[in-house]
């Protein structure tokens, strides 16, 4: 049964391949390579219903469909997968996302081509340095309230709703860092 496996060129149909090296009836050429959706999701560590949405909005397409409709990744398509949560993570929209991974369809020269590969990872650059900024800007406000907490701790005072929960400080008339205040 051909149920499951990726469509191909049969002996019936013209294209064929036939002769040593050619794929059986049953598997398309590289189909060995391919993995099924079950295995690419558990692969990529996501589920079926996530890379159904990813194919619906254009950002990760099937290497191939089988006749009963199963769809076939390549492995290399979980570094495509990668790159579409990586993009995620640095606050892209899916959207956008699309608009980044557009290359494999941009430009109608190698060099137009190019240009837009190198553009995405440019762009991929200046999202993941804009996040190294925010990080290192809540690293500074986590020192900073370190050391406020310093101060905290030569106080007798217990935060509460009665003393607004030691906004401002008791002892500085200062306000809390954004984290402290948060705390208590």
């Amino acid at each position: 049964s051909t149920m499951g496996k990726p469509s191909q060129p049969s002996a019936e149909r013209p294209g064929a391949e036939t002769g040593p090296g050619a794929s059986s009836p049953h598997e398309a050429p590289g189909a060995a390579q391919l993995l099924k959706i079950g295995e690419f999701a558990r692969l990529a560590q996501t589920n079926l219903r996530t890379l159904r949405y990813y194919e619906e909005l254009g950002l990760l397409v099937p290497a191939s469909r089988s006749q009963g409709g199963f769809r076939y990744y390549r492995p290399t398509d979980l570094n495509r997968l990668r790159t579409i949560r990586d993009l995620q993570e640095l606050g892209l929209a899916l959207e956008k996302i699309g608009e980044l991974l557009a290359t494999r369809d941009a430009g109608a020269t190698r060099e137009e081509w190019l240009n837009q590969v190198y553009a995405a990872i440019a762009r991929q650059e200046q999202l993941v340095s804009a996040r190294i900024a925010e990080l290192e800007a809540t690293r500074n406000n986590l020192a900073k309230a370190h050391r406020r907490l310093d101060a905290c701790s030569r106080c007798n005072i217990r935060p509460g709703a009665e003393n607004n929960f030691c906004e401002p400080c008791a002892l500085t008339g200062e306000a809390l860092s954004p984290t402290i205040s948060a705390l208590f």
